[in-house]
This record gives C-alpha cells, sequence and structure tokens, in this order.
C-alpha cells in the first residue's frame, strides 16, 4: 500500500505567497487612493475664491454695483435720516445703474485697458512678488506715474464733474441734463478746495496701495475704498442745512 505523506510547504513557496499578497493589497490601495483624489484636490475645492481672479472684470462689476447701491442707502438712512420703510429705490436705482456704468465700466476701461496702453510695465510688474517690486525701478516709476494720473487728472477732471452731474440728475428739480451739468459744475468749483483736499488725503495713500496690488485685487480694493469715500461724500453734502434753504429763499425773493 502506498504512503501519502504531507510534506510541509518550503520556506521559499511561503516567502513567494506572501510576497505576491502584499503586492496585492498595496496595489488595491494605490488604486482606490488614485479615484479618490481628484475629489480632494484643490482646484475643485477652490470654488468662490477663484471667481475673482478667472473673472475680475465681471467680479469688480458685481462688487461697483452692490456697492454703490449700498452706499446710497447709507446716504438716504444716515445723512437724510430715512428710514428704511422711506427710502427712495427709484433713486437707489439710478446710484446702480451709475456705479454699473461708470465705477464698474468707465473705471475698468481707463485704469485697465488703457493703462495697460499707457504704462507698458503694468501686468508684468503686478505679477511679482513684494520684494521684486521693490527691486523694480522701472516698474515702481511707472506706478507712481498711475498715483499721479489718478489724483491730479481722473479724479478733479472726471470723478467729481460726473459726480456732482449725477447728483444733480439724483436730487435737482430739472429734468435738462445741461442743468445737470452746469448746476453740479458750479456746486463742484463752489466745494473744490475742500474736495480736492479730501481726495488727496484719502486717494493719494490708497493708490500707492492700489497700483501695487495683483491685477485682479486692483478694482475690488478700490471699489472697498469708494464705499467710504462715497459714505464721506454723502454725509457731507448729502442733506440741506437750514441756513441754505434760507439762502434760497432770499434769492428768489429778490
Amino acid at each position: 500500500m502506498l504512503a501519502i505523506h504531507r510534506l510541509p510547504c518550503s520556506p521559499l513557496l511561503s516567502s513567494i505567497k506572501l510576497t505576491t499578497s502584499r503586492r496585492i493589497i498595496h496595489n488595491t490601495k494605490l488604486t482606490t487612493k488614485s479615484f479618490s483624489s481628484p475629489a480632494s484636490s484643490p482646484k475643485s475645492s477652490s470654488g468662490i475664491m477663484a471667481f475673482p481672479k478667472e473673472h475680475p472684470f465681471a467680479f469688480q462689476m458685481i462688487v461697483a454695483t452692490f456697492k454703490t447701491s449700498a452706499a446710497d442707502i447709507v446716504c438716504q438712512t444716515v445723512a437724510e435720516r430715512k428710514s428704511l420703510s422711506e427710502i427712495d429705490w427709484r433713486r437707489n436705482g439710478i446710484f446702480v445703474v451709475f456705479g454699473f456704468a461708470y465705477l464698474g465700466g468707465f473705471q475698468w476701461y481707463l485704469m485697465v485697458n488703457k493703462y495697460r496702453q499707457w504704462f507698458p510695465t503694468m501686468e508684468r510688474f503686478a505679477k511679482l512678488s513684494f520684494a521684486e517690486k521693490i527691486k523694480d525701478t522701472a516698474g515702481m516709476m511707472e506706478a507712481g506715474k498711475m498715483v499721479l494720473f489718478d489724483v491730479i487728472v481722473h479724479l478733479p477732471m472726471m470723478y467729481f464733474p460726473v459726480y456732482y452731474t449725477v447728483k444733480e440728475f439724483v436730487g435737482g428739480t430739472s429734468w435738462n441734463p445741461v442743468d445737470w451739468a452746469k448746476d453740479g459744475c458750479t456746486k463742484y468749483y463752489g466745494n473744490m478746495k475742500e474736495d480736492l483736499s479730501a481726495m488727496i488725503k484719502l486717494w493719494g495713500p490708497s493708490d500707492c496701495v492700489q497700483f501695487v496690488l495683483p491685477m485682479y485685487i486692483r478694482m475690488p480694493f478700490r471699489h472697498l475704498v469708494s464705499f467710504f469715500w462715497t459714505a464721506y461724500v454723502s454725509y457731507t453734502r448729502g442733506s440741506i442745512e437750514p441756513e441754505e434753504n434760507a439762502k434760497v429763499v432770499e434769492d428768489v425773493s429778490k
């Protein structure tokens, strides 16, 4: 009779089986990780924070529109002491259009499109780190030129005349655009010394910061500063004082 003996497994075969099983388990882990990694990638989780960088024009148009609307509401509720139920939404709608068209549209055209032509190093300079910007003499000089253009040409000769004209359109009694421009510029001339002094104090330092920021942050930063500027102007110019009413009555009686 034949005897059947069960031979023990050799150490070599055990080692091969163990190594094979470890490889299978290791490969399974790698496969699972490869399927789960795209879902947790930084690019897909960036979400809202990527929108300003990927769509800078659309983002700043949204900011400009809502900022100007909010500034007008502050003007009406604080300077004119209206309750929320007394807010003139038609007037607010005009400020929305002004913020959308001028502050959102025209300022982008001026400070992005035209500045690219007038100041060729602007975009290259904006991409540098802060340490690199300090060493970039040509870029720093052009940033200084942009500041000077804003406080000498844009704000005194474009922004303020349009601002006062729109204020006349919103708060005046005439529906003649010539009267809006005439009355607005007349009031601007009377307030020019005080307005330009306040403008230099705020927009001078603000521009020095704005024109060294990355491109996609510049206009949102400007709109942030502009909110406080608009609130300041609305507070100082928004309401008619009793002395002014008396003067108007006196002038009419003459």
